[in-house]
């Protein structure tokens, strides 16, 4: 696996869980997937981690947070994640942000707005109305850059591939 083509110094423990799920998304930039990645943290310590793969499974459902929070609930024995942050490098969508609410996640912790499909305000906001049993903090723009550049880079990419396809030349 190479380095992440960035340099970054983590200044606090936002951005160093963070770091951690730029790493995960970078993982999926290399297999082919939409680089998003996303980690779940628990008393100062990672429980889960992935990164979207839902070309690898063919399953529309794989994305980072979903993988994530199913792996964190089976290190914690229990559905509930009360007391957990998740971090994610793209603004989770609204199958990801309701399931954070299902998980009773408290916190999450995003990189970059999805203008697309981003349900925490871009597009839609499914937290905007106080939940009835469940709140969840949420903090945007963590290493938004890095996160964006990412995500950037893979659709040039994937965009250069696909004129190479349509002009009979091999992908680049």
């Amino acid at each position: 696996m190479k380095p992440l083509p960035f340099q970054i110094s983590p200044q606090n423990a936002d951005e160093i869980f963070m770091l951690e799920a730029l790493k995960e998304a970078w993982k999926g930039f290399q297999k082919g997937e939409v680089p998003v990645g996303a980690v779940v943290v628990k008393n100062g310590k990672v429980i889960a981690r992935s990164h979207n793969q839902v070309e690898m499974l063919k399953d529309a459902t794989a994305h980072a947070e979903m993988l994530c929070i199913t792996v964190a609930e089976a290190h914690e024995e229990n559905w509930r994640l009360k007391g957990a942050t998740l971090y994610a490098t793209l603004e989770p969508c609204s199958m990801c942000a309701g399931a954070l609410l299902l998980s009773r996640v408290d916190r999450l912790v995003y990189g970059a707005p999805d203008i697309r499909h981003g349900a925490c305000g871009s597009w839609v906001d499914l937290f905007e109305k106080p939940h009835p049993t469940h709140s969840i903090e949420i903090v945007r723009g963590i290493l938004q850059e890095e996160s964006a550049t990412l995500m950037r880079d893979f659709f040039k990419k994937r965009r250069l591939e696909n004129e190479g396809a349509i002009n009979g030349s091999e992908p680049a």
